[in-house]
């Protein structure tokens, strides 16, 4: 049981949710990717009257419920029941990158000088939090998948629109890392 606590290398990892592609279109011709699942939540929950969310959900994305479910399940039994009670192992550069943008402490591998209840209090928690969070959101509806989606299942379908949305996702990460970050903190 105790390789169930301990990180799993990416040669291990990988392989395993890679082969979730190809099993999903077997199963039923599905792509795996998690953003469509809100939309599909906010249909079944919200009763407005907004066009958006007025179709037959069950018929879309019943599937995917179960999947955020077995995810949801997964990440609790990942986080709780499997929990590592060693703290993470980072590089020595890895620390003193994460210091120089005013990030020291963490719990598990959430720094918490970023992701916590007070920093959302502030206004730079705020932006970062709640804004930026639209904003990934709006951004997944809009390119018509998130971050899985394109970059697991479209590049391996050789989608030309995956590919270039995944080249967008890690631009976009590089330009707030090096650029925008260090100006907020």
């Amino acid at each position: 049981m105790e390789f169930l606590t301990q990180p799993w290398p990416w040669y291990v990892a990988g392989p395993i949710i890679g082969l979730f592609v190809p099993l999903l279109y077997w199963a039923g011709n599905k792509p795996m990717g998690i953003s469509s699942s809100l939309r599909h939540t906010c249909a079944a929950c919200v009763p407005a009257n907004i066009p958006f969310f007025k179709y037959d959900w069950k018929a879309q994305g019943g599937w995917n419920m179960l999947f955020v479910l077995g995810v949801t399940i997964g990440g609790f039994i990942g986080g709780y029941l499997f929990a590592n009670p060693d703290p993470i192992a980072l590089s020595e550069s890895t620390v003193q990158d994460l210091t120089a943008l005013g990030i020291t402490s963490f719990e598990g591998f959430i720094p918490k000088d970023l992701f916590s209840f007070d920093m959302i209090l502030t206004p730079v928690g705020f932006i970062v939090m709640v804004l930026g969070g639209f904003l990934v959101g709006f951004g997944a509806r809009y390119a018509g998948g998130c971050t899985s989606g394109h970059a697991i299942s479209g590049i391996s379908a050789l989608q030309t629109a995956s590919i270039m949305a995944t080249i967008g996702f890690f631009a976009g990460g590089l330009i707030m890392t090096h650029l925008i970050f260090p100006l907020i903190f």
